[in-house]
């Protein structure tokens, strides 16, 4: 199958359309887990399900990215999370011991705790376009990836039972491996124009900042704001 696969991957990167099949996910909730109440559609995750050729043309195109990302170090070095050798994990001692060491030094440390909600969902395609098109990948593989997003239909399915199709408008598709790789690529630049350290955890962030005076804690409290990728 590879050589086939291969070939219909060539004929879509070079017609510039990939088909109406690829882009019909069927969206099933998978519970959080933790104890939360089933009952609450907030204590569910979408995944979409989609074509399993679509999977494998993605599987390409992500490690084309991160061949291309990895070789001009644009990826964040303060992300962790959806890349490999970077875990949330690392990201958890690393942010423990800076402030452990601030806070044996006797400074003074304010920190603040940012969950992104619905992150997959609100990510702009225009935005997120402009970005990887920036960032030194062929012209290409960055028309694969509008038209894998834009014109994406999808359904949700719950007990066997379907809802009717809709257009989505915006967001990244869960249960992708693609998908993941394009939310980092959005938020990318969060760090920018900050003077607070910001290390983030996949789609969660914490932003902290050692406080000698008031100008301290007026900087840290102006956040990402529209400076950073997800305001951007």
């Amino acid at each position: 199958m590879i050589p086939h696969l291969a070939r219909l991957l060539d004929i879509t990167m070079n017609n510039g359309t990939l088909p109406s099949d690829w882009k019909r996910a069927t969206v099933i909730p998978i519970h959080k887990g933790g104890g939360g109440d089933r009952s609450l559609v907030t204590n569910y995750r979408p995944v979409s399900l989609t074509s399993v050729v679509c999977k494998q043309m993605g599987h390409v195109i992500a490690s084309y990215l991160r061949q291309v990302w990895d070789k001009n170090d644009w990826l964040y070095e303060g992300q962790r999370g959806f890349r490999p050798g970077y875990s949330c994990e690392s990201q958890v001692i690393a942010v423990c011991q800076e402030v452990a060491d601030y806070l044996d030094s006797g400074d003074k440390i304010d920190a603040i705790i940012v969950d992104f909600s619905k992150a997959f969902d609100l990510v702009p395609h225009g935005r997120l376009l402009t970005k990887i098109a920036n960032s030194g990948v062929n012209s290409r593989v960055v028309v694969w990836i509008r038209e894998f997003l834009l014109g994406h239909t999808q359904r949700s399915r719950v007990g066997g039972q379907l809802s009717a199709e809709v257009r989505g408008t915006s967001g990244v598709p869960q249960g992708s491996l693609l998908g993941p790789l394009l939310f980092l690529a959005y938020v990318n630049d969060i760090w920018r124009n900050m003077e607070s350290t910001i290390r983030l955890f996949a789609g969660d962030c914490v932003i902290y900042r050692k406080i000698i005076n008031n100008a301290d804690r007026e900087k840290i409290a102006e956040g990402p704001g529209q400076a950073g990728g997800v305001g951007s």
